[in-house]
């Protein structure tokens, strides 16, 4: 053994050693953040070991325990194994109030009437005092309703008697007791408390969150706040069923989930619309190096040769051309992660920053893209439904109150599949009856439906979400696949629009004919060797693919039931606002 291998082997048995002496010490009476706790060693760990100090750590030790090189392997490994928690030490490492026993820590949402001390951890939503006893109510984040923390006074300690008169709404708190069915109608069980401590103070007189309703405007300008409230917090959960619902999906069809780069030098919409990332000193004008042309003389632009990647990067709107190479290698895959535009809106509907899931298929066309879409949604909104029932309840009484039966309505019945040109006919039809009740009644055969159309169409039209399919190749990226049947009119392209939102998803199947791609780029001024590794695609055993691209904070305002698409994502990123 090497002097290097030993010493690192000395100092792990030594960090060992502080564990299993901060453990036995624990089990001896030591002094918790909350107070003297008393636990066995079957229990689990009741302080925090950062508040342990060298001294203490060892004091019942024998001097010779202190010294890694004295350590017995052997009972080292004993001692830490018959203490070490079965599940995360996070979550379950129990701080508990004086003269309480061992409490198993447990979620709100997860609480059921038993006999056995539990600990509730979370923060204060109300506090009511009579004569006799205390209510707290205690949310930690995992369900809408939190809990009652009853406090008779005459069963609890002293401490906790003097922790009731400090207790403020949104300050911290740890409650021990047991859960039983409630004495009141408003929730099934309360927890009948033994004790309770304070672990973060929170000054009502200077708290941003009184007890009362906020407006959503007002809760955007204190976003680290905002999870704390009813509304965000639900979204919040929501929006975590639906993230990890999308990968259930896609994994239980087979999909490989590939991470795309975020930083990129392809503009995948042609748009143009992108944030440019660079290291060039652009507070200082003049030390930027200038664009020459091939004679030597300088031009207006800057020369990107010498930036950061050796050209112009910016960030990416879209994964999907990363997302076809694998695709043409993997078969299916799926990306899930940031996109960015840099399109001056205040709209309720667009962020700057926000998140795509983009699915592509090799081997599939546009009705493949379609299926999958479907089937995905169904799933997704179905997870929420069954996962999300109380959070689902608030939305559709403050919110929308149809928003169950709409939600319902999507997972049972099919998708409507609609023609762009048929969609057009029918939105000609309804306008004439009378052209001023709509904002924009200019609508013909090459027109950028507005969401005014799209929600007629999935709204008033057929009730339900519908698939616009075959849209005209003026207004659709470089990449989608021209239609032969009308001459490259029209591109195999699909929108999906749905009740309430509007458009949710867009897809296509991809042009895989290099020569008609490549043409297609000209067109839009695009620099095909920028795409060169795009262009490889096709040059080497091509073959016809597919995929769409779901817009997430949409789909959560649409299964929230929510108008703003800044209140879906945690900290909003639009024009004139980048805080937190």
């Amino acid at each position: 053994m090497t002097q290097t291998t030993r010493q690192h082997l000395t100092k792990k048995m030594a960090s060992r050693a502080c564990l299993a002496a901060a453990v036995a010490a624990s089990s001896r009476g030591g002094v918790s953040a909350f107070g003297t706790s008393s636990i066995g060693r079957s229990g689990l760990m009741a302080r925090s070991l950062s508040s342990i100090s060298s001294n203490n750590l060892f004091s019942s030790y024998p001097p010779s325990t202190t010294h890694a090189t004295s350590i017995n392997k052997n009972d080292l490994s004993n001692r830490i194994s018959s203490v070490a928690p079965s599940r995360s030490f996070q979550l379950n490492m129990s701080t508990v109030a004086a003269g309480a026993t061992t409490a198993r820590r447990v979620k709100t949402a997860e609480a059921e009437v038993s006999d056995e001390q539990v600990s509730i951890k979370g923060w204060v939503r109300t506090v009511r005092k009579q004569k006799t006893l205390a209510f707290v109510e205690v949310n930690d984040g995992s369900n809408l309703s939190g809990i009652q923390c009853v406090l008779p006074f005459d069963s609890v300690d002293e401490d906790t008697m003097k922790e009731i008169d400090n207790l403020t709404t949104g300050c911290s708190v740890h409650a021990v007791g047991q859960i039983i069915e409630s004495q009141g109608g408003k929730q099934a069980v309360e927890l009948s408390a033994s004790s309770l401590r304070i672990v973060g103070t929170c000054p009502g007189d200077t708290f941003p969150l009184a007890k009362k309703r906020h407006s959503l405007e007002y809760l955007r300008t204190i976003a680290h706040l905002r999870p704390r409230t009813n509304t965000i917090a639900a979204v919040a959960r929501v929006r975590s069923t639906l993230a990890g619902s999308i990968h259930k999906f896609f994994q239980g069809e087979g999909f490989n989930y590939v991470q795309t780069p975020l930083i990129t030098a392809s503009d995948c919409e042609g748009a143009g619309e992108m944030f440019r990332v660079t290291t060039l000193d652009i507070d200082d004008v003049a030390s930027l190096p200038r664009a020459k042309d091939e004679e030597g003389k300088e031009l207006a632009g800057v020369d990107y040769a010498e930036d950061f990647f050796g050209k112009a990067a910016f960030l990416t709107v879209s994964g999907q051309l990363g997302g076809e190479t694998h695709a043409c290698a993997l078969g299916d895959v799926y990306t899930f992660g940031p996109t960015f535009r840099a399109e001056n809106s205040q709209t309720t509907r667009h962020l700057a920053e926000f998140w795509m899931v983009e699915p592509e298929m090799a081997f599939a066309d546009l009705t493949s893209a379609m299926d999958n879409a479907e089937a995905m949604l169904k799933a997704c909104v179905g997870d929420v439904i069954e996962k999300c029932e109380e959070d689902l309840e608030f939305f559709g009484k403050f919110f929308d109150k149809g928003l169950k039966a709409r939600l319902d309505k999507l997972v049972s019945k099919p998708f409507v599949r609609c023609s762009y040109r048929d969609a057009i006919k029918h939105l000609q039809e309804e306008i004439a009856k009378d052209p001023s009740k709509w904002q924009f009644p200019d609508v013909e055969f090459g027109t950028d439906l507005a969401t005014e159309h799209e929600r007629w169409l999935a709204e008033t039209k057929f009730d339900s979400a519908v698939f616009v399919y075959n849209y005209p190749k003026s207004i659709k990226a470089f990449y989608m696949r021209d239609n032969d049947e009308d001459g490259g009119e029209t591109v195999n392209a699909m929108d999906l629009l749905v009740p309430g939102v509007g458009e949710l998803v867009g897809g296509s199947q991809r042009e895989e004919r290099m020569d008609v791609l490549v043409e297609k780029m000209k067109e839009l001024d695009l620099d095909v060797e920028d795409y060169w590794w795009y262009l490889d695609l096709r040059r080497f055993g091509s073959v016809p693919h597919a995929g769409y691209g779901l817009g997430f904070e949409r789909l959560v305002t649409y299964v929230c039931g929510i108008e703003n698409i800044r209140d879906a994502i945690a900290f909003p990123r639009y024009p004139g606002n980048a805080e937190f």
